[in-house]
């Protein structure tokens, strides 16, 4: 059916000297178009189905889509860092566990380009843990191979 024809390419202007071939582009890609721009409208939120009715062109429609999603990555950012400051070792679950979430919070930072360096992070996780676990930074600290909590 060729539906995303609109998004594929650009809407060709027509006028009473075009051809047969150019208004038949030129139909296809507003068939195009409606049906992706209704596609969308379906699939989103009901929350903001009223933002979208004021577009008929798909292109400026996910353009502006895009936009939104870059200003709730900043929330995502802002979001992700708070959760990583504030997470500590609860004990419920093992060490491991914990070190384990702190570096996929740090891995998810990282693809929105907040990054921290490899050092920051283990005593950053050292200083998460409780004073029970004084022995275990003691002995990190002291051991040659800074990589041990990584590996874990």
């Amino acid at each position: 059916m060729d539906i995303d024809y609109a998004i594929r390419k650009d809407k060709s202007p027509i006028n009473e000297l075009s051809t047969q071939a150019e208004i038949a582009l030129h139909e296809q890609w507003q068939c195009s178009n409606h049906l992706s721009v209704m596609f969308i409208k379906t699939k989103i939120s009901v929350g903001i189905c009223g933002y979208v009715e004021q577009y008929d062109n798909v292109m400026a429609l996910l353009k502006d889509i895009h936009e939104q999603f870059k200003t709730s990555d900043k929330a995502l950012d802002d979001t992700l860092i708070m959760k990583f400051s504030s997470m500590r070792f609860t004990g419920l679950r093992g060490v491991r566990e914990h070190i384990m979430k702190m570096r996929d919070l740090a891995a998810q930072l990282k693809t929105l380009k907040v990054e921290m360096s490899e050092i920051f992070l283990v005593h950053y996780i050292l200083n998460s843990l409780p004073i029970q676990y004084d022995r275990f930074k003691f002995s990190y600290n002291t051991h040659k191979d800074n990589g041990l909590l990584m590996n874990l």
